[in-house]
C-alpha cells in the first residue's frame, strides 16, 4: 500500500479534515457495545512510540488500536536506548526492522514525526510533536464541537492560555480555520507568538474580548516544562487576568461550550465550578479521541476514508 501519514492540520484541506471527522464518528458507536472490538485492522501491527510523558493520548491509542484487532508494540522513552544515547531515528529503524503497518510517534522536538515519514517504511501517526501541533487532539476537539453545535462554520472559537508553547492551539487553529470558524487566540503578550494571526485567527491580550459572545472556549494549560523562563508573575494573578470563571464565563454565549485538552489545573486556568460545570466537555472530549484515534489508525494503515 502506498503510506500515509497524519503529520498535521495544516496540510490538510477542509474536505479531508471532514472525511475523517466523518469516519471517526462511523467508529463512536464501537464503544457503546457488548464486544468492544472489529477486525478492521486484524493482522496489522502498530508501534506505539511515547518518548514524552502522557495519560490520556498514550492510553486512547493503544485502546483504539486494540479496538481494531491490531497487535501492538509499546515503547516509552525511560525503557528505550534513547536513553542510553541511541538517536531518534535509529530507535525507529530498529523498530521498523519488525516490520509494524503504523508508527505513532510522541516527541519533545518539533518536525520528529516528519522525520521518521522521510527515512522510515512505515505509516506515521503524529502524537504530538514539540510545541508544532498535535493532530489528533485537534480532531477530537473538532468533533466533540460539531455534534453540539451541528456546524463549525461561523461559530466564534476563544482559544485562551499558553498559546507560545502549545501545539493544540496550533492544530485547533488550523483544523477550525479550515472549517470556516472565527478563532480568537488569547494569552498574556508574554504567550502570544509574534506572526500567530498567519496560522488563521486573530490575536489578543484581553480576556473579556476573547469570551465575549464566544460559542466556544478552550482553555489551555500552561506548559511551564517547555519554557526557559517564568513568563508572569504567579499562578494567582495569571488565574486572576487569564483563568475562567463563573462570572467570566457569562459574557459568553448561554450555551457556549467549555473545553480543555487536560491536564487540567484546578484553580488557574479553570475554576473548578466551571470545569465540572454543565458547560464544560472536557471529558466528553477524552471519550471522542478514542474514536478519532480509531480513525487515524485506520485511515493510515490502508483503509478507505468516507466519499
Amino acid at each position: 500500500m502506498a503510506r500515509r501519514h497524519l503529520l498535521d492540520l495544516q496540510s490538510l484541506t477542509g474536505a479531508e479534515i471532514e472525511r475523517l471527522l466523518d469516519l471517526a464518528e462511523s467508529f463512536e458507536d464501537i464503544s457503546l457495545r457488548a464486544v468492544k472490538k472489529v477486525p478492521a485492522l486484524r493482522g496489522r501491527t502498530i508501534c506505539l512510540l511515547f518518548l514524552e510523558a502522557s495519560t490520556r493520548t498514550r492510553a486512547s491509542f493503544e485502546l483504539a488500536a486494540k479496538r481494531l484487532s491490531a497487535d501492538t508494540l509499546s515503547v516509552s522513552g525511560s525503557a528505550s536506548s534513547v536513553e542510553k544515547g541511541e538517536t531518534l531515528l535509529d530507535t525507529a529503524r530498529n523498530l521498523a526492522a519488525y516490520r509494524p503497518d503504523v508508527i505513532v510517534l510522541r516527541h519533545k522536538a518539533s518536525g520528529a514525526p516528519h522525520l521518521l515519514a522521510a527515512h522510515v517504511d512505515a505509516s506515521i501517526v503524529n502524537a504530538g510533536d514539540g510545541a508544532h501541533e498535535h493532530p489528533t487532539q485537534g480532531l477530537l476537539d473538532l468533533l466533540t464541537i460539531r455534534r453540539h453545535c451541528r456546524r463549525i462554520a461561523g461559530l466564534k472559537v476563544a482559544i485562551i492560555g499558553d498559546i507560545a508553547h502549545s501545539r493544540v492551539a496550533r492544530s485547533d487553529i488550523a483544523g477550525l480555520s479550515r472549517l470556516g470558524a472565527e478563532v480568537v487566540v488569547c494569552g498574556p503578550p508574554t504567550m502570544l507568538p509574534t506572526g500567530i494571526e498567519t496560522l488563521g485567527c486573530t490575536a489578543t491580550s484581553s480576556r473579556e474580548e476573547a469570551v465575549a459572545d464566544a460559542d466556544v472556549v478552550m482553555m489551555l494549560r500552561i506548559q511551564k516544562e517547555r519554557a526557559a523562563e517564568e513568563l508572569f508573575p504567579s499562578d494567582r494573578e495569571y488565574a486572576a487576568a487569564y483563568g475562567l470563571d463563573p462570572q467570566v464565563l457569562r459574557a459568553a454565549k448561554p450555551d457556549c461550550l467549555v473545553m480543555h485538552p487536560g491536564p487540567v489545573n484546578r484553580g488557574v486556568e479553570l475554576h473548578p465550578d466551571v470545569a465540572d460545570g454543565p458547560r464544560s466537555v472536557i471529558l466528553e472530549q477524552v471519550s471522542t479521541g478514542l474514536a478519532v484515534r480509531m480513525a487515524a489508525l485506520y485511515h493510515c494503515a490502508g483503509g478507505e476514508l468516507p466519499a
